[in-house]
């Protein structure tokens, strides 16, 4: 009754834009060929964030992790897990697929369809992305975002270090998105000026760190005016941040250096803002002011709870950047690509055909396998790679959190709610997901399912029974 309600009251706030994405085939509903049901949670182009989903708010943490297993629970029997997924891998929605099931625990293959196809993997290529990441940052690694002396005596520099989630006022320590502020910047900052008898200055900023362009060739030019993504940038806001519908702006970095600006003008400086590319000086006296954004591991598991496109993105390009990657070129984003599944490859993971044009899953010339999206997930759950296990517990809940919030809540899917985790992936045409679940006999398992040419609506239907078999399972070999 509750989500009847919520829909009921939020249908005359979203008709008029859903209507304009269904006739742009970015969702499903009566401008397609699509069936029409009550729009779902999705990060298809234009849908992913729409009111009627429950959303993770920024401040929360990204999911309790799983709690640790013994390993004494028995594997499924192959022949057994075979048996009870063939009904449902026989739905016509999943004609078109490549679903794999692996023990988490061994990495052996309890079922596997055309594992080894190549297939576009919309946003589950955030996994990839994401054991990438996980190699360049150490566990606790923050980024900073400071401001320092420009070469002549009154300009004073702010340096993009990274943080795209800068609060606009002050920051909250218990928050991702937001833990730094622009406020409590702009007050060390004019705190220091004072001190040096400094109350008018220039304000321009440096953004030769990691570099590139805003948004991908191989993207759909309505992607960032829809609110699919946002601009790819090394400096940015907690409250410009990607949302459906809501177009972020086209320059962030502008649009924090003006903010800031402002926040030293409530202090009492003359600010001029400079338009031109700034180098800081020489430093010697160390910087004005300095910010810590929360670490990267939250971050990146933020981005996977929630999809974030751009943030993905934003973090993938500094690690890439940071491993010696030229990303300020016009393919800087399939540089960022190719690195990350160089970096996939390093783990021991075939990578042969692999192809990534981006680190977020909206290019549609991405290619990847389920075999290794489920090889990934369990290098992922065996410990020894402390920022993707992180990311790993971002993965939305199903029926609770992010993409997966309003699914799995009735009927044959069942059973899979409160216990599977996935990553969604949706672009028209292209449905997947990828994660993992306990089964009944209480042993983690693995999955992975990527489908061509299906309804959105029916695919995602026939993926959540798949899961939910697999939950449900408990199928150990009878001695």
């Amino acid at each position: 009754m509750k989500r009847a309600w919520a829909a009921l009251a939020a249908v005359g706030v979203l008709v008029a834009g859903y209507a304009a994405l269904d006739a742009a085939d970015l969702a499903p509903g009566l401008l397609t060929t699509a069936p029409a049901p009550p729009p779902p949670p999705t990060e298809t182009p234009g849908t992913r964030t729409l009111p009627l989903v429950p959303q993770p708010t920024p401040t929360t943490s990204a999911g309790m992790p799983l709690p640790p297993l013994s390993g004494a629970s028995a594997a499924p029997d192959v022949a057994g897990i075979r048996g009870r997924l063939g009904p449902v891998t026989a739905l016509p929605a999943l004609s078109d697929s490549s679903l794999v099931v692996r023990d988490g625990q061994t990495g052996d293959v309890l079922y596997d369809r055309d594992g080894d196809l190549l297939r576009t993997p919309a946003s589950t290529t955030k996994l990839l992305s994401a054991a990438s990441i996980g190699q360049t940052f150490a566990p606790g690694a923050t980024l900073r975002t400071r401001v320092v002396a420009g070469v002549g005596p009154s300009e004073i520099v702010l340096v993009a270090g990274g943080d795209s989630l800068l609060a606009p006022g002050k920051g909250d320590p218990n928050a991702v998105a937001g833990r730094a502020g622009l406020a409590d910047l702009a007050g060390q900052v004019a705190k220091s000026l004072k001190a040096k008898a400094l109350t008018s200055v220039t304000l321009s900023v440096d953004t030769t760190y990691a570099a590139g362009p805003p948004v991908a060739p191989t993207w759909g030019a309505g992607f960032r005016p829809l609110g699919i993504t946002a601009a790819v940038a090394m400096l940015g806001r907690s409250d410009q941040r990607e949302t459906a519908g809501k177009a972020s702006p086209a320059d962030p970095v502008a649009s924090t250096r003006d903010l800031f600006a402002k926040r030293l003008r409530e202090r009492g400086l003359q600010v001029t803002v400079s338009t031109k590319p700034a180098k800081p000086r020489v430093e010697t006296d160390g910087a004005y002011g300095s910010v810590e954004s929360a670490p990267v591991r939250d971050q990146l598991a933020l981005a996977i709870t929630d999809s974030d496109n751009a943030l993905t993105e934003i973090l993938a390009r500094q690690a890439a950047f940071r491993s010696g990657i030229d990303t300020d070129a016009a393919d800087g984003f399939a540089r960022t690509g190719a690195w990350v599944v160089s970096k996939v490859g390093s783990l021991g993971l075939a990578t042969k055909g692999i192809v990534l044009r981006d680190g977020s899953g909206l290019s549609r010339e991405n290619r990847v396998t389920a075999n290794l999206l489920t090889e990934l997930l369990v290098l992922g759950y065996d410990g020894r790679h402390a920022v993707l296990r992180a990311a790993l517990d971002g993965l939305p809940i199903a029926g609770l959190t992010g993409t997966l919030a309003d699914r799995f809540d009735g009927g044959a899917t069942r059973p899979a709610a409160g216990r599977a985790r996935a990553k969604t992936g949706t672009l028209t045409g292209v449905s997947a997901l990828a994660g993992s679940v306990v089964d009944d006999d209480g042993r983690l398992l693995v999955y992975s399912g990527l489908v061509a040419g299906a309804g959105t609506n029916e695919a995602r239907a026939a993926l959540d029974r798949f899961v939910a078999v697999i939950a449900s399972c408990g199928c150990r070999a009878v001695p």
